[in-house]
């Protein structure tokens, strides 16, 4: 996502106002966040799939993305069915296999591609700049639309940085072992890109302050609702509003 490649698209999701973006990423992620009933979460993945195909990404950037978090789900899937309780499916040598635990790892497993594709649809489709603008005209507090922009901005010369001395150590013959050596060099770099790191921050707040800094920043993009933003919006959350019905109000049924 700090890569920022999905934003150069353009399609129907990238055309959203961000703060309509951001407010329906994350009232469906709640939604089936606290969901449990697979048809809920059958649906919540359809429409995540049908989200991203409206973005017009790559398949393959997503597949990419949702490989990297199915593989930890993958452990769950070995541990769950055998150490949660309840009735027993199958054996396997001394373990048993519960239903119950099979219907719970299925159950992370949809919420968290569902919700992965949601991001990646919504989200990942906006400028990190543009989320700190959208963030802090949707009410979060200013401080936090900063942390998220100077993080943002100065993650990557962190990188640089870490890379640079990293190269310094290999030119002076650093082999990295398993030994308390390496240990200690290793801690050395990261008080040593602490100590940068805090220096570099005091420099450009010494250089924002000449420039007349006076604790605010102004965005040149304009936000303006459309007729397609509401209609977004409001097809949006009927869709959420629909889930949670079948999710809490007849759960027997559904579940």
């Amino acid at each position: 996502m700090l890569e920022q490649e999905f934003i150069a698209y353009k399609s129907f999701i990238h055309s959203l106002d961000p703060r309509i973006r951001l407010v329906q990423a994350f009232i469906l992620s709640v939604v089936l966040a606290l969901s449990s009933s697979l048809p809920v979460l059958s649906a919540g993945i359809a429409s995540a799939v049908i989200l991203y195909f409206l973005s017009c990404l790559p398949l393959q950037k997503l597949l990419s993305r949702l490989l990297v978090i199915n593989t930890f789900i993958l452990f769950l899937w070995a541990v769950l069915p055998f150490s949660y309780p309840g009735q027993t499916l199958f054996s396997l040598g001394p373990l048993s296999a519960s239903k119950e635990g099979l219907i719970l790892a299925l159950q992370i497993t949809l919420k968290a591609n569902a919700i992965m594709t949601i991001f990646i649809a919504l989200i990942s489709t906006i400028p990190v700049p543009t989320i700190g603008y959208a963030l802090q005209q949707l009410g979060l507090p200013e401080k936090l639309t900063y942390l998220l922009i100077f993080s943002f901005r100065y993650i990557f010369v962190l990188e640089e940085e870490k890379k640079r001395l990293l190269r310094s150590l290999k030119v002076r013959g650093f082999n990295p072992k398993t030994n308390l050596h390496t240990y200690k060099t290793y801690a050395c770099l990261l008080g040593l890109i602490l100590v940068r790191s805090w220096d570099r921050a005091e420099q450009v707040h010494k250089a924002m302050l000449c420039r007349g800094f006076q604790g605010k920043f102004y965005s040149l993009h304009k936000f303006s609702l459309t007729k397609k933003d509401f209609s977004f919006f409001l097809t949006s959350s009927i869709f959420a509003s629909v889930l949670l019905m079948l999710e809490y109000i007849n759960p027997i049924f559904f579940k």
